[in-house]
């Protein structure tokens, strides 16, 4: 509970000071009373550290003094020349007479049991907490429950305080929050209470570097340094499942386990509530499909809370619990020697692919008495990002920093025709932000990334913008433009599920079926293709076009749709100078030909449709070409 400091100056008169009434007091005081008489009997419920009440006399009565902890509201300028019965609530100056309390102030201070605070005003929705070293962010949600003032006062605001709220960071030891109404009472006071912060949400955007604007708003003291910590990367979570039940990280953080037997209205608890010895943080989680461990990759060893971002420790077979090895289980623990840490490890069907910053190895079951194995299948690589390598089979493709690489048996790079469209506009900042992922009924692996035209330093929103495919059966490339931050393949769904960020304008948190239908959401879906440029005779000589055979399919369009596409060739004349353009070309599903004029030493073309229920597919288009003059 609070503890109020009263102070009672200049206190002259002819009476005794017969009562002094003050709850839950540090210290009492009062001084400069004049005359020889007795000065009668103090009550003081409340714990009282210090009383001292001198030079008191006569017999007259100053009555009751009552201590209101509040918000510093000025009350002045009360003469009274008998008795003060009650201070008014807030704070009192100024009152002069003969016969009463002469300065009297109010001041709450903080418990050492509960340091935790709360000022509103009257009328307001804002509240304002002090709670030392809190830890949360803007974004975290903070529950409170149990909440109780000094000697039961203010007993609606404590009922109206108990709830589940978003807060805004004001520093470390102070944050707000609204309330659904109006604060029915204005205090400024210490109170007891039951507070739960939900795991921080931690940062969306990455923050590099040190100084100003590295880190979060208020996290050291001013003028400070603003070194880099695991904070000062954006919340990413890993997650496996263990049979029915979930185990789940925050990369580079606490590891939790989710029982599915007690139901969905019960939380997560921290796998060391199950297991004392099992890692208490880890940069990535994973269920060993074929033998059936837990696999903490970049994990504490035990004992500690540091992390070793190279080590790799893994529970008993088929016990999420067993985290100890001994004789009798297959719990144990692994190092890899080249790297600084691991980025990323993502299973196949044979074994689980561990990639560092500078290096990639192989891990496999190969029973007791080591259980796992490591081999190094190559070193001088690099990845992009935590998220940014997919296994397709036996296969696994990544994002390296500035290249692609695969591993189908050895690591080697993947030629790409758009490296350059990648990597030259690439927000490196949000690397962690990259998610690569996989579409298997089209043979693709895709990675969606920022492009830096969408960085922070360009007056984008830093999340992902743009995309890269790389087409494995057929071996290409193709690129574009969209939004999605995550991206899970069909599998126990019909169709590829992906999400948009928070900060999309148009449609934030939104999950997305991919792959279904040809529309939009209902909408008409505008998609298009169109090609790099293609020199004619290695660009030596012009040639002109005059006619153009499409090959465009609408086989599977809706019945009612209008089946047609349009076509629009270009053409260059020299490197660097643009594109001239012919007209646009309409395609049906009964055209036959299209004519057209166009001159240039390389062409390209692109098809594309907005039609509600069209569905197009693209075969070989043939161009009628002849050579043409130099002028």
């Amino acid at each position: 509970m609070a503890n109020v400091i009263v102070s009672a100056s200049g206190v002259s008169s002819t009476s005794t000071l017969n009562s002094i009434t003050v709850g839950l007091l540090l210290s009492v005081a009062a001084t400069g009373t004049t005359a020889t008489s007795s000065t009668g009997s103090p009550a003081l419920p409340g714990a009282v550290t210090t009383l001292a009440v001198t030079g008191n006399s006569s017999t007259a009565a100053v009555g009751t003094v009552s201590a209101v902890p509040s918000l510093a509201v000025p009350v002045t300028g009360p003469g009274l020349t008998s008795s003060l019965q009650t201070l008014p609530q807030g704070v009192a100056t100024g009152i002069s007479a003969t016969g009463v309390v002469g300065n009297a102030v109010t001041q709450t201070q903080l418990p050492t049991t509960s340091p935790l605070t709360f000022t509103t005003s009257k009328g307001s929705t804002l509240v304002t907490v002090t709670h030392p070293d809190h830890g949360a962010l803007t974004g975290d949600t903070v529950i409170i429950s149990n909440v109780g003032f000094d000697s039961g006062l203010y007993p609606d605001l404590a009922t109206q305080l108990a709830g589940e709220y978003v807060i805004t960071r004001l520093n470390n030891s102070t944050y707000t929050f609204s309330l659904t109404t109006g604060a029915i009472d204005g205090v400024l006071n210490a109170g007891e209470a039951d507070v739960q912060y939900e795991i921080s949400i931690g940062l969306d955007v990455s923050t590099g570097g040190v100084g100003w604007g590295a880190g979060t708003w208020g996290r050291g003291a001013w003028g400070s340094a603003a070194n880099i910590t695991a904070s000062d990367a954006i919340r990413l979570w890993k997650q496996d499942n263990f049979g029915e039940d979930l185990i789940f990280n925050a990369v580079d953080d606490s590891i939790y386990y989710w029982s599915a037997a007690q139901g969905l209205s019960t939380r997560g608890k921290l796998l060391t509530y199950y297991a004392s010895t099992a890692p208490s943080k880890a940069r990535q989680i994973a269920i060993s499909d074929r033998d059936r461990h837990v696999i903490a990759f970049g994990a504490t060893p035990i004992g500690s809370d540091i992390l070793d971002p190279l080590l790799i420790r893994f529970s008993s077979q088929e016990n999420a619990f067993d985290w100890t090895p001994t004789a009798t289980n297959t719990a144990g623990d692994l190092r890899l020697g080249n790297g600084s840490k691991i980025i990323q490890a993502v299973e196949t069907r044979r074994e689980i692919i561990v990639i560092t910053d500078s290096s990639v190895h192989s891990m496999q079951f190969i029973g007791a008495p080591f259980t796992f194995g490591l081999s190094q299948l190559s070193n001088q690589t690099t990845i992009a990002g935590i998220n940014s390598a997919v296994a397709v089979g036996d296969a696994v493709f990544w994002m390296g920093k500035n290249r692609f690489y695969v591993y189908d048996g050895r690591v080697q790079p993947l030629p790409c025709t758009v490296r350059d469209y990648v990597f030259e506009n690439f927000d490196v900042q949000q690397e962690d932000k990259i998610f690569a992922g996989s579409n298997a009924a089209f043979g693709e692996v895709f990675w969606f990334y920022t492009s830096e035209d969408n960085s922070t330093a360009s007056g984008g929103t830093a999340e992902n913008d743009r995309y890269v495919v790389y087409n494995y059966e057929q071996k290409i490339w193709y690129v574009g433009n969209l939004e999605r931050t995550a991206w899970i393949d069909r599998g126990i769904n019909e169709f590829p599920i992906a999400t948009t960020s928070q900060s999309n304008v148009a449609t934030p948190l939104i999950m997305y079926d991919h792959e279904r239908g040809v529309d939009a959401d209902g909408e008409p879906l505008s998609a298009f293709i169109e090609s790099a440029p293609i020199d004619i005779q290695d660009g030596e000589s012009f040639f002109f076009v005059r006619r153009m055979i499409p090959d465009v399919s609408f086989d599977r369009s809706d019945a009612s749709a209008v089946k047609e596409a349009t076509i629009t060739l270009k053409a260059q004349r020299f490197p660097n100078t643009g594109f001239t353009t012919s007209k646009p070309l309409t395609v049906t599903d009964t055209t036959q030909q299209n004519h057209t004029r166009l001159r240039g030493r390389s062409f390209g073309l692109r098809i594309e449709s907005d039609n509600q229920g069209v569905f197009w597919r693209l075969g070989s288009p043939r161009l009628e070409i002849q050579p043409d003059g130099k002028r």
